[in-house]
Formats: structure tokens, sequence, C-alpha cells
């Protein structure tokens, strides 16, 4: 299905009286719902195998700018020169019950016409009552979403693209793998999650624990860096887009008023010099630039 000519269709603006808050019923909360929370896991592979082989202008990618996890795809596909070979959008920044959808801020959906991000699961599952997420890859050939589960969406456009990629760029590297999925997997749970569970958690003594868990992982990586350039070493991997997504948060967002620690970024003097290093890379900075917040200010960018 192709985006139909003529006049941009576009939701109704948001509406939390009408329609609520995003949320309730959907996300995991659904009844019975016992699948994955991001259920859509087909890969594309370069021989196509999968069922979904890598071909230029077969794929699209669904964002948010608000999103960190379809911020990592935004990077991902850019440090790869990607940008002719998977196409991209944006869907508004704000959501009411009805989920993401496609407004005249950021823009029509420009290959299925949807107003709603909703009708791209609906298309490849009939009544999906579950979370409505971005990053979604959608394939133009089969009319349905490819995956919605965003660690897969990041390696496959880092690895399965390199016919039509910067092969001088290797995100993924083969004798890396294993510390990079480690590194992966503890960034998430102590950072990328790590920073959202400060606020909601129940007692003061279960905050106490969440805070200390993300300043520590801060302290870890500080001295990390403090003798190698990245995560891995001398060049950038997808550990290092997995963290930076987090890090251009830290000060504006996750620790607004020192929730989780004294210490802003930059007195984190190796993490800072890091975080600051990629966000000079145009792949890295310019993922934020419609980003309200972050480092969108001159003391964010400059101190």
């Amino acid at each position: 299905m192709t985006a139909t000519t003529g006049t941009p269709v576009y939701a109704s603006p948001v509406d939390r009286v009408a329609y609520g808050r995003y949320g309730p019923g959907r996300l995991h909360l659904s009844a019975g719902w016992d699948r994955p929370i991001y259920p859509f896991q087909n890969r594309v592979t370069a021989d196509g195998t999968s069922g979904y082989r890598a071909e230029p202008g077969r794929y699209h990618l669904y964002v948010a700018w608000t999103c960190p996890y379809a911020q990592r795809a935004v990077i991902v596909r850019k440090l790869k020169r990607l940008e002719d070979v998977v196409s991209l959008s944006y869907v508004d920044d704000e959501r009411d019950g009805r989920g993401w959808a496609f407004r005249e801020h950021r823009g029509p959906d420009p290959v299925n016409g949807f107003t709603l991000l909703e009708q791209a699961y609906d298309a490849t599952e009939r009544g999906y009552p579950g979370h409505v997420s971005v990053p979604v890859l959608w394939d133009r050939v089969r009319g349905g979403i490819v995956s919605n589960n965003f660690p897969d969406i990041t390696i496959d456009l880092a690895t399965q693209f390199e016919k039509w990629a910067d092969t001088s760029v290797d995100l993924y590297p083969e004798h890396l793998r294993a510390e990079i999925d480690k590194l992966n997997a503890w960034i998430y749970h102590d950072i990328n999650t790590g920073v959202t569970r400060v606020a909601p958690a129940g007692t003061v003594a279960a905050r106490e624990e969440e805070r200390h868990r993300v300043v520590s992982a801060l302290e870890r990586l500080d001295e990390r860096l403090a003798e190698q350039r990245f995560l891995t070493g001398d060049t950038i991997t997808e550990a290092d887009v997995r963290l930076w997504v987090t890090l251009v948060r830290f000060d504006g967002l996750h620790n607004h008023d020192h929730l989780i620690s004294e210490r802003e970024l930059p007195d984190f003097e190796h993490l800072w010099g890091y975080a600051r290093d990629l966000y000079q890379r145009p792949a890295f900075g310019e993922s934020i630039e419609g980003l309200p917040g972050a480092w969108n200010t001159p003391h964010g960018r400059g101190r």
C-alpha cells in the first residue's frame, strides 16, 4: 500500500478529555495480553532467509523525535548512510489515548496515508490490542510491520544492508559482539530504564536503591571512558548509540531538580567529554534538533 496523492491527511488534535491518556488498555495491560510488549520480531537479512530480504526502497521507519528508542534507529541509519535505502518519517510528539499520530507539525504518513500509527498495527494484525510503539519497521512489499522490537531494528540496520551502506562504519563487529551484548544489557537495565524507575519508586528506600544504581553505573562508565574514547575502544559501536540517547536527556529530563543525582552530566569529566564528542557528529547531533529541551540550548551544547 502506498500513500495517496493530493491533500495530506492528519489526525485530529490531541484530546485527552475525549480519548484519555495513552496507556490504560494498551501497553501490556490489555485484557488477556500474554505476549511480549514488542511482539513483532521478524528480522531483515541480507540473503532473505528470514523472509525479509534487505533491499533498497523496501522498508520504512516510523519514528518519534521524543522517543530515545526510536532515536537509536535514526542515528544508526545515518551512521551507515542508509538515508536513500530505508525511508523515514516522524509521528507527532504528543499522544492521547489513541497513541502515536500523524499531524501537521511533523508531517503526514508518506507511505500509507495513515492518520494514526495504530492503523499500521491493525493492518499487520487485525484488532491488535497491545502497545503501539516506535520505532516501527514497515515492509512496503508485504504491507505490514516487520518489527517493533527496537533492539533488533538497529542491529539489522547496522549489519544487513552492507551492500548499500558505508562499510567503513562497523557498529557491531563480530569480534566485539559478546562484549557489546553484555554492555547493552547492563546499559539497558541500569541506565536506559534505570533513570525511569526512580520517580515511580513506591518508597523512599526503593527510590534510593534505584538512584544508587544509576549513579553507580554513571561512575563506572566515567571510569571506563577515562582510558578509551568509546565504550569498546577507538570506534563507535551499538553500545555507544544505546547509551547516548539517555545521556542527552539526563540533565533536562531524568535528573531534573536533581531527582537522581546531585551531580549533573558535566560533573562526570570523561562521560561528559564522551557525550559531547558524539554530539558533534551529525548522526547524533541532528537526531535531537527537533527535540524540545535536551541539548538544544547554548548551555547544553557548550558547557
